[in-house]
């Protein structure tokens, strides 16, 4: 199977037949796997389709390839589901950001809550983002997608609340281990959403006055069981449930 890599850049505007200079990170991949003028290399820039090229010169910092042919995939979900998660410590968020994208989320919104560890602003939370970015394409490039799961601004829980809009046509689905309701009750209600916003508190859970926020905003609170998740699982678990109910 060729290797498979992101460019930023868009390739429908640069036509088939055409040579261009990869960037320098899908560049550095071709260099690590040793591949050599003739051979073949799959490409996206998460417009959702794939070209085929070939590798046609390899240079020192220069990688040059002639796109050969354009497909269009399609490999999401039929709905697109963002994770509004409030962010682990200790790295965890690495792979949630990495299972959320195999799995098939559109977007992930980092956030911080009252019981939060992991506290970022500034420019140390754009590094994060942007640190998660990379792993969303690195997965993508993996598991086949041709849309990276894209990674937003980290923010508080409430400021995100406040910016919600109120009448919005999707499903909203907060995770609750206190919540009467299991989540099937949603999910058996929801066949026809075209979009769904899952939000999963830290270690400990959301406080009884972010629920409240958070309901006064549309969610619907709902349990996964008799078993307490940790942060990192909870999120995914209910993802999975969603992708495994597509396949």
């Amino acid at each position: 199977m060729a290797a498979r890599l992101f460019v930023e850049q868009p390739l429908g505007a640069v036509g088939l037949e055409a040579e261009l200079a990869l960037p320098s990170g899908a560049a550095r991949h071709v260099q690590v796997l040793r591949l050599q003028p003739g051979d073949e290399v799959t490409l996206f820039d998460g417009s959702g389709d794939e070209w085929t090229a070939a590798v046609t010169a390899m240079g020192r910092s220069e990688v040059r390839v002639v796109l050969k042919s354009r497909q269009a995939v399609d490999r999401e979900l039929k709905r697109a589901v963002t994770l509004a998660v409030v962010m682990p410590a200790n790295d965890r968020m690495d792979g949630i950001v990495e299972k959320a994208c195999e799995l098939g989320a559109v977007a992930i919104q980092p956030l911080m809550s009252e019981r939060s560890v992991l506290r970022l602003s500034g420019d140390r939370a754009d590094k994060k983002r942007a640190h998660w970015q990379g792993v969303a394409i690195a997965a993508a490039e993996q598991c086949g997608r041709a849309k990276p799961l894209q990674v937003a601004p980290v923010k508080t829980l409430a400021s995100w609340l406040a910016e919600l809009p109120a009448d919005a046509d999707e499903q909203r689905w907060l995770l609750s281990p206190v919540a009467a309701q299991p989540l099937s009750a949603l999910t058996s209600s929801s066949t026809d959403a075209q979009r769904i916003t899952v939000l999963s508190g830290p270690e400990g859970g959301l406080s009884e006055t972010e629920e409240q926020s958070a309901r006064s905003r549309g969610f619907s609170a709902a349990k996964l069981g008799p078993r307490i998740l940790r942060a990192d699982t909870a999120p995914l678990a209910v993802l999975g449930w969603l992708a495994l109910s597509e396949a």
